[in-house]
């Protein structure tokens, strides 16, 4: 069993944790938006994406998947897997096939960006949501990231995804443009 200060990454299926996950995502959820993106709407999209309840959901259902990074006990990171095709037909023309698995968010706290006792919390949830795509069959794995946010295409690109497309994301209205990153498996 591992001791109190571990770095453990798990796959959630206690829906009762999902308001710690939707904390998370509330706090981390800005800093990922392009410099120009309203408060407000930043604000609705917590508000109507990421909600306990809709964490919650994620957590009850086969499609999706809620892989968590803890320190100490409290949630520090998390991923949302969709193991389903691209409903987007922009993503669906540059993501082919059946066995494909959508990484819908990741996100660790700011604190923890760096190593955390010898380990980098992000790295082993991109680890983890590599092996969970991979345990249910899928054969690609794909994200969206903002155009204008070069650290996370970074980050992406050094973890083995490529540049597959373009698609268009609604934050509360406003229209975003991400790039479309994949990766086989």
């Amino acid at each position: 069993m591992p001791d109190d200060m571990s770095l453990v990454i798990e796959t959630v299926t206690d829906p009762a944790l999902a308001p710690a996950v939707a904390d998370v995502a509330a706090e981390t959820f800005p800093l990922a938006c392009p410099p120009h993106s309203s408060p407000e709407d930043i604000a609705a999209h917590i508000s109507a994406v990421l909600s306990s309840q809709n964490f919650a959901e994620w957590i009850g259902d086969d499609v999706h998947e809620v892989i968590v990074a803890r320190l100490s006990g409290r949630v520090i990171g998390y991923a949302l897997l969709v193991h389903a095709p691209p409903a987007d037909a922009d993503v669906a023309a540059v993501v082919v096939g059946d066995a494909v698995t959508e990484i819908s968010k990741m996100y660790v706290l700011p604190d923890h960006h760096g190593t955390v006792h010898d380990e980098r919390p992000a790295h082993r949830l991109m680890a983890a949501a590599l092996a969970a795509a991979h345990d249910r069959g899928s054969q690609t794995v794909w994200l969206g990231v903002n155009q204008l946010n070069e650290r996370a295409q970074k980050y992406y690109r050094k973890m083995g995804f490529r540049h597959a497309g373009i698609k268009t994301f609604t934050m509360n209205g406003a229209v975003e443009h991400d790039y479309v990153m994949a990766q086989e498996l």
